[in-house]
């Protein structure tokens, strides 16, 4: 039975941290053999033994050795994918940058994952996810109108932004080596991710000549029909009733049928908003899940992280994973989102330990348990 859509496809993975390790769980969820490689120094840090990597291998390697840059080298040679996560000039600096990679294996397909991408003013720029929104103008829309923006909860820029752009990428690329047999270098760009995620906000204003406001424009909080409301208890629901259909159900359910015509006027809008606010305070956050079931209003219920996880959508799509580990509790895991009919993804093995898989993916390579030993000494692995 196949792996996945990716099963034959090796990665040779030398990003850390969050964007490009979720970005080859994704690939490795999907069949792609997935090499993990860092130094030891690196051995300390908390990424290791969290989901992101599982269904993954990992090894050591000391790039700024020589020894250790050679066996990288006999690596990429048959390689198909590197992912790499540092800062531009880096991997030149160590010797294993595209160019030099191209020169033993053309065919390569070479990711890197940049805060500002490897051309710019800002791309010598230190940032993490929050600084990537902020650049962008993401983070100036998240958060109540007239106080200060909020960092999401999610690292937006490092997945959405980084990750799975650079997917979307590599998988550009497989497709086009397929057909030419040429590989490709792509440059990703966690803050060109994030201001690509503005396309809605950017075609407001170029319809409506003005500029989106935090939690006050289309779809943030200026209108009732779409919004979030406080219960009774101290919990919340969201309405998306954008269609009038939609919004003409939730007006009758709560005899305001006056309100149907006045969905985007702005001078009924706060009126309006005020009458939901108080209405929904009424009840508790289990009434209206009641109340509202199987009504077509569009609305949702505000879960916690714990109720989500438990809700029986996410394991009937299978997107809560749980494997048998050597440990006394099963490994647990988010699932894959893509769902394939023929080569689904999986997720099938748990996060290796730091350099687990270091002598026998070098024993498969052909280096002798004496050769290893020799490659430890000399600080190479």
């Amino acid at each position: 039975m196949s792996k996945g859509a990716l099963e034959g496809i090796t990665v040779l993975d030398l990003s850390r941290l969050l964007p490009g390790p979720y970005a080859s769980m994704i690939l490795a969820d999907h069949g792609a053999r997935v090499i993990a490689i860092e130094d030891r120094r690196f051995a300390g840090e908390a990424m290791w033994g969290s989901s992101v990597n599982r269904n993954k291998e990992h090894m050591t390697l000391n790039l700024k050795s020589d020894r250790g840059r050679d066996i990288f080298f006999e690596m990429a040679a048959s390689a198909d994918v590197i992912l790499e996560g540092f800062r531009p000039g880096v991997t030149k600096r160590l010797g294993v940058d595209y160019e030099a990679i191209t020169k033993i294996n053309p065919a390569i397909i070479y990711c890197s994952i940049t805060g500002y991408g490897q051309s710019g003013p800002y791309r010598d720029v230190a940032g993490h996810d929050v600084n990537y929104l902020s650049v962008a103008g993401v983070l100036d829309l998240i958060g109540e109108a007239g106080k200060a923006p909020v960092i999401p909860g999610i690292q937006i820029a490092d997945m959405a932004g980084g990750g799975m752009n650079a997917v979307i990428g590599i998988l550009m690329a497989v497709v086009e080596r397929h057909r030419t047999g040429k590989g490709q270098y792509i440059d990703i760009s966690m803050t060109d991710g994030c201001f690509s995620l503005l396309t809605l906000a950017f075609m407001l204003q170029q319809l409506t000549g003005q500029r989106p406001k935090r939690s006050d424009f289309l779809l943030s909080h200026r209108y009732a029909c779409y919004n979030t409301y406080e219960t009774r208890d101290g919990r919340y629901l969201s309405i998306g009733a954008v269609e009038n259909r939609f919004w003409k159900v939730l007006c009758a359910f709560f005899d305001a049928a006056e309100y149907t015509q006045y969905q985007y006027d702005d001078t009924r809008r706060e009126e309006i908003i005020d009458f939901f606010r108080a209405r929904f305070k009424e009840h508790p956050l289990s009434y209206w899940e009641e109340a509202f079931a199987g009504k077509d209003i569009c609305w949702a219920p505000v879960k916690t992280m714990p109720e989500a996880l438990a809700d029986p959508l996410f394991h009937t799509r299978e997107m809560v994973a749980e494997i048998q580990s050597a440990g006394d509790k099963p490994f647990k895991a988010l699932g894959t989102p893509i769902k394939l009919s023929r080569t689904p993804g999986s997720v099938r093995t748990i996060p290796p330990e730091f350099g687990q898989d270091t002598r026998r993916i070098l024993k498969q390579m052909g280096y002798s348990d004496a050769d290893v030993e020799a490659l430890e000494a000399a600080g190479a692995i």
